[in-house]
């Protein structure tokens, strides 16, 4: 394990602060940031980096809940229903994920982020709201919005289908080894009809519960690093309030796309790491 050093401190300071930004902007925790840093540049063994990532991850939910739940941008009803199907989907993906080499599951992985950033480049001027402050049906969201300039409301779709489609992209996709966070907020946004910022607030409740699960078994195998870990979560902190309040202001065309280039990225990294 690496030292402990001012140097690294405040690195691992400003690269928490940098994936908590992006990961309250987009909805994604700031894992598929953080992993790869830790991994390749700090070079700790992947549980350790995973571990300390789950922190992260628990943070960037924390402040991303705790700030939008007041904008009611969370549907918690919509993120309890899909944490049941994705804790179903793990536990069969975990079993599935053995009958697969790690090769061809990166690969699948790549393939499926790949057409996901397709996907959202498809939707950049496509909205799920609707400019109705006062909806008829009860089923509908609602919200306040700065980029419409008022209360707008939105109508999640196939709620039952949707939940069994979790299930099967868990199984037959990424399964657990690999994870599909990262594929949350494509998912909410085009399958489900949720608004960019409602699915980014959603995911980021979603991706707290479950990385919470995680983190316990993680540190209780002793594969997180307590000052590297302390340093990160305080960088995450800073950066998530930070990510949040560029999202109030950002237009969601400009998150979708930003979305849809960590997406490729995510790709490239998955083929290069099949090689």
């Amino acid at each position: 394990m690496p030292e402990i050093t001012a140097f690294l401190a405040i690195v691992l300071f400003l690269m928490g602060t940098l994936a908590g930004t992006m990961g309250a902007l987009l909805g994604l925790g700031g894992g598929v940031f953080l992993v790869p840093f830790l991994v390749l540049v700090i070079k700790l063994p992947m549980t350790h980096a995973v571990g300390i990532s789950l922190m992260t991850v628990i943070a960037t939910s924390s402040v991303v809940s705790a700030q939008r739940a007041g904008r009611q941008l969370i549907n918690l009803r919509l993120g309890m229903l899909l944490e049941v199907a994705t804790a179903a989907g793990g536990l069969a993906g975990g079993i599935v994920v053995w009958m697969m080499s790690p090769q061809f599951l990166q690969r699948l992985f790549g393939v499926v982020t790949a057409l996901a950033a397709v996907m959202m480049l498809r939707r950049l001027d496509r909205r799920n709201v609707i400019l109705d402050p006062t909806p008829t049906r009860p089923a509908r969201s609602r919200y306040h919005e700065d980029e419409s300039g008022g209360t707008v409301t939105y109508r999640v779709r196939r709620a039952a289908a949707r939940a069994w489609r979790v299930v099967r992209c868990r199984v037959g996709l990424v399964a657990a080894r690999l994870g599909g966070g990262i594929l949350k907020v494509p998912a909410l946004n085009a399958w489900c009809g949720v608004p960019m910022r409602a699915a980014a607030a959603t995911s980021a409740f979603m991706i707290g519960v479950t990385a919470t699960a995680g983190a316990v078994i993680y540190y209780g195998r002793g594969q997180v690093v307590p000052w590297m870990a302390a340093s990160t979560v305080l960088g995450v902190l800073a950066g998530s309030r930070a990510g949040f309040a560029i999202g109030l202001r950002a237009r969601a065309k400009w998150l979708k796309l930003a979305l849809a280039i960590v997406l490729l990225l995510v790709c490239g990294l998955m083929f290069l790491r099949a090689r």
